[in-house]
C-alpha cells in the first residue's frame, strides 16, 4: 500500500461535515484538513464529502506518480474548475457574477 499527503480543503461546509472530516484528518486552520492515507481510505473520505457538502465546495489534493507529483479533484461551486492539458491537470479561472477578471 502507498499512503501519501492528503489535504482537503472546504468552503461553506455543515457542521456535520465538518466533524466527520475531523474523525480522519488533522483540522490545522479552518477548514483545511490533512492527513496520511492511502488509495482506499482516501476515496472512502471523498464520498463522505460528496454526501455531506451540501451547498459548499471542495478540493481533495493528494501525492501521485503524476507529472506535477499530486493530483485533485474538486466538488462544488467554484471559479477554479480543474483542466485536463495534454495529460496535465490545471486549473481555469472562470469570470465571476461581475465579470471581473481574477
Amino acid at each position: 500500500m502507498v499512503w501519501g499527503m492528503l489535504v482537503i480543503v472546504v468552503e461553506n461546509a455543515p457542521p456535520r461535515l465538518r466533524g466527520r472530516l475531523a474523525v480522519w484528518l488533522l483540522e490545522v486552520r479552518a477548514g483545511v484538513y490533512v492527513g496520511n492515507y492511502g488509495r482506499r481510505v482516501r476515496e472512502h473520505i471523498w464520498s463522505q464529502v460528496e454526501e455531506g457538502l451540501e451547498d459548499g465546495n471542495a478540493v481533495m489534493v493528494w501525492r501521485s506518480p503524476a507529472e506535477a507529483g499530486f493530483e485533485f479533484r474538486t466538488l462544488g461551486n467554484n471559479r477554479r474548475m480543474p483542466v485536463d492539458f495534454d495529460g496535465v491537470q490545471l486549473v481555469s479561472f472562470q469570470p465571476d457574477a461581475a465579470g471581473d477578471a481574477p
